[in-house]
């Protein structure tokens, strides 16, 4: 399985993630990304996406770790996940490029705007690599304020 992960670049971007080289996904509150971090499994690939005013996918990491209990969460029902990056896209997907393909029309990024973990499907992973290769602005992030995580 692939998936995607979305954050605000002013609360954690991707060059953030690659200056520091990994982090633990967390602060996930809603119920369905919850579901989406528990079926995450240690190697496989994720697409990040900067939310707010770029609204682009930039990067590839990897599920670094297995979920495991939030230790942040008293109830113990929500779960965290490690994440490691891989590297920054050759240029930025946006999302008006993805609405544009007929194969993203039912995707979750599309559909469920405050949806923050989902999966990608190998043919959609493919497309966003193809739109990744296509001229255009480079790849990249902001500089942080705090490393929170919203679900």
């Amino acid at each position: 399985m692939n998936w995607l992960v979305k954050e605000e670049p002013d609360s954690y971007s991707f060059d953030r993630l690659v200056q520091d080289g990994g982090t633990t996904w967390s602060g996930v509150r809603n119920p369905l990304a919850q579901k989406h971090l528990r079926a995450m499994r240690r190697g496989e690939r994720v697409l990040y996406y900067h939310t707010g005013s770029e609204r682009a996918v930039v990067g590839v990491a990897r599920v670094a770790s297995a979920p495991r209990a939030d230790p942040d969460d008293a109830t113990g029902r929500r779960v965290v996940v490690e994440i490691a990056p891989v590297g920054p896209l050759p240029r930025p997907v946006p999302l008006a490029a993805l609405k544009a393909e007929p194969l993203f029309a039912a995707h979750p990024l599309v559909r469920i705007g405050r949806l923050s973990v989902m999966p990608v499907s190998d043919r959609e992973w493919e497309v966003v690599e193809r739109l990744a290769s296509v001229p255009g602005p480079r790849a990249g992030g902001s500089a942080p304020r705090r490393p929170a995580r919203k679900g």
